[in-house]
């Protein structure tokens, strides 16, 4: 796994021990780290050192994780990972609901965690780290440009961002809505089919005549599978 340099993160827990261990880790990875022992602190910190990602402790006295997780994300363009020691789907949900991106139990092995971080940075920041691979996609974010099977691929502007997204989160499935909202926006009027005729087009510039690399399911939504 690459080491990456210019990417901050920001750790909050109240535990100074596993603050430590995590800072000294993760500045060996090459991010630049900044730490914070309670919540009022971390809100602070956050808005002067704008991190990229965030690794949030749930259980905090004063200020608890979920409602710094609800906070930072009103205002500020961060991926929160959130760490508890509670094994409770109530608090995972709770947790996405208020806008964590991801999520991990402790104890966890610092490998793990190190491969979410860099998960949340090839979906949320890929022009961070230049140039993703995943399976026969290389995605350059910088040039603007996706090749496949080493070919480059004659995309438009909304067919590079439909792919590199789909791409991204290969193996989940992607409603049309979530699509249209992540590529097109929010405020897009039209018609989601319009999803359907730009899908059709990458296919065929895809070869996927079989839908074997993208898959429609049937009133869920689509599904990249590398293979």
């Amino acid at each position: 796994m690459q080491k990456l340099k210019g990417i901050k993160l920001l750790l909050i827990d109240d535990e100074p021990n596993i603050l430590q261990f995590l800072e000294m880790g993760l500045q060996e990875e090459g991010f630049e780290v900044l730490t914070a022992q309670d919540g009022m602190t971390a809100v602070t910190l956050a808005k002067q050192f704008q991190p990229h990602i965030v690794i949030l402790d749930v259980m905090m006295p004063g200020m608890d994780g979920f409602e710094v997780c609800r906070m930072l994300k009103k205002t500020e363009n961060m991926a929160i990972i959130m760490l508890t020691a509670k094994d409770e789907v109530g608090d995972r949900v709770k947790g996405l609901t208020l806008g964590a991106d991801d999520y991990m139990m402790k104890p966890f092995s610092f490998e793990e965690l190190l491969a979410r971080i860099h998960a949340r940075i090839r979906n949320q920041f890929p022009n961070l780290v230049g140039e993703v691979v995943l399976g026969a996609f290389r995605i350059d974010d910088r040039r603007k440009e996706i090749l496949y099977d080493q070919q480059a691929l004659e995309l438009s502007t909304t067919e590079y961002e439909l792919l590199k997204f789909m791409v991204l989160n290969q193996g989940l499935v992607l409603s049309k809505s979530k699509i249209l909202d992540k590529v097109w926006g929010y405020d897009f009027g039209g018609d989601e089919n319009i999803v359907e005729v730009y899908i059709r087009s990458l296919r065929d510039k895809l070869n996927d005549k079989e839908h074997r690399l993208i898959r429609t399911l049937r009133g869920a939504g689509y599904r990249v599978d590398l293979l």
